[in-house]
């Protein structure tokens, strides 16, 4: 679950970490008497989305006086932002958040994220920060720093200090990006965080170091922990068909392609993509409906599916292992009755049962394929989708 911006840098402030003074507010008014508030001459007013490149998009507006705050406020608020990191359409900014502008010495990059392959939260840090830090991790990986943290001892004094060292910051600094470092590694292990990410960290023209943007991801899996900062969670920013399989206990993404997958298990449903793209398809989706694939989350993830104009065609890759075959085939029958499904269907079932339920499919006179293994219904899939272009 991703945060915006004025929520990750509450957080920021809560452990003690040094941001701008700001407001959020979804009024051009609003964001006028937040000016004011805030007090001086300079203001950014920011909209706040769940996508980076906001700067670049114009999401991001310096403002020198109170008119030209609620006049780019006005501007944001309503409007469909579309950064290089979003969807097509955009996203939309029903929020934007006022903040003291800051004189900008020098820009740094710093982020901590959970790293799998090193099973281990690691630091990553540049002295290049700012909006282009994606294109130097492209042209210039050497600018960027790595540091794992033991998971056993934590992050130690002598390390954060390092990566001040690493970035040529004078010793003053390095005090402060200690401190920043080792608090939000604090914050991440209390909220769960998968993902913490400052762009750009600035050093302000009194030599301090600054939070200046700030983007926080929460481990959806630790939210049962988490209730206050699940209730932050901004569904306007997700995609509608995500929102609407969560609130049915499925695991689904929505991707680019035209072949639906409906799979019970997360390692089955990556194979099943990777098939369909092994045999010249694209997967419209990754969709794990769980251990049991009830009647009703069968139901479920066939509406879904549905929603997706670009689908035109459905594999169903059931492996039946405590619910039998016959079972999940008869769910799987009511859930095309029920929804009306007029797009091919290949379905693909292996486990308890497996004769019995293909024979059911068979017979239902619904027109749903089936297949005996991943691989040909893989290539069925596909072909039905390029037998409809050809």
């Amino acid at each position: 679950m991703d945060l915006h911006e004025y929520q990750s840098k509450a957080l920021f402030a809560e452990f003690g970490i040094s941001v701008p003074k700001g407001y959020v507010v979804s009024t051009a008014e609003g964001a006028r008497d937040a000016a004011k508030k805030i007090g001086g001459d300079l203001w950014v007013v920011k909209a706040q989305v769940h996508a980076g490149g906001r700067g670049k998009a114009g999401g991001i507006k310096l403002s020198k006086s109170l008119k030209e705050v609620a006049c780019n406020a006005e501007a944001l608020l309503g409007s469909q932002l579309v950064t290089q990191q979003s969807a097509v359409a955009g996203l939309p900014v029903d929020k934007v958040f006022v903040e003291e502008g800051s004189i900008i010495e020098k820009e740094l990059y710093l982020s901590l994220l959970v790293d799998r392959s090193e099973e281990a939260v690691v630091i990553v840090a540049s002295a290049a920060g700012g909006i282009d830090i994606e294109e130097v991790a492209n042209t210039s990986p050497e600018q960027i720093l790595t540091e794992a943290v033991d998971p056993l001892a934590g992050i130690t004094l002598q390390q954060a200090k390092k990566i001040g060292r690493d970035l040529n910051l004078k010793n003053s600094q390095i005090d402060e990006l200690a401190d920043i470092v080792t608090k939000l590694f604090s914050l991440m292990h209390q909220c769960d965080a998968s993902l913490i990410e400052i762009n750009p960290l600035i050093i302000n023209s009194e030599g301090r170091v600054l939070a200046l943007d700030g983007k926080i991801s929460i481990e959806d899996n630790a939210l049962f922990r988490q209730g206050r900062l699940e209730k932050w969670r901004d569904e306007a920013q997700e995609n509608p068909s995500e929102t609407e399989a969560r609130r049915h206990g499925l695991s689904y993404v929505s991707l680019d392609g035209n072949i639906a997958c409906l799979v019970n298990g997360a390692g089955l449903a990556m194979a099943t993509m990777d098939l369909i793209k092994l045999h010249g398809g694209q997967p419209a989706n990754f969709l794990d409906v769980g251990g049991g694939a009830t009647v009703e989350a069968v139901t479920s993830a066939f509406k879904i599916i549905l929603d997706n104009k670009n689908v035109e065609a459905i594999l169903v890759n059931i492996f039946g292992g405590i619910v039998r075959c016959d079972l999940i085939a008869e769910g799987i029958i009511a859930a095309v009755n029920q929804v009306g499904v007029s797009l091919p269907v290949v379905v693909r079932l292996e486990g308890t049962n497996v004769k019995e339920g293909r024979k059911l499919i068979l017979n239902s006179g619904l027109g749903i394929e089936t297949a005996k293994d991943l691989t040909e219904a893989a290539k069925k899939a596909v072909q039905i989708v390029n037998g409809s272009h050809s």
